[in-house]
């Protein structure tokens, strides 16, 4: 059985991208941890969440732009 659920996404959805601070947050919590360095258990959940956010975000700009069937 497949679920469809239909959404009705906001015109300017384009925009809709991490706030500077928090994806520069994201960025020093990978850099630290490309650069060897463990995160913290906090570090790791956060850093987690945030690129589930992003890409969330992501997916979202991606399917406003596909053409509706």
């Amino acid at each position: 059985m497949t679920l469809t659920v239909d959404l009705e996404l906001p015109n300017d959805l384009e925009r809709f991208r991490l706030p500077a601070a928090v994806a520069a947050r994201l960025q020093a919590l990978l850099d630290r941890q490309d650069s060897g360095l463990a995160l913290t258990d906090a570090e790791r959940q956060e850093a987690e969440g945030l690129v589930d956010m992003s890409e969330l975000l992501t997916w979202l700009r991606l399917r406003s732009q596909r053409p509706v069937s």
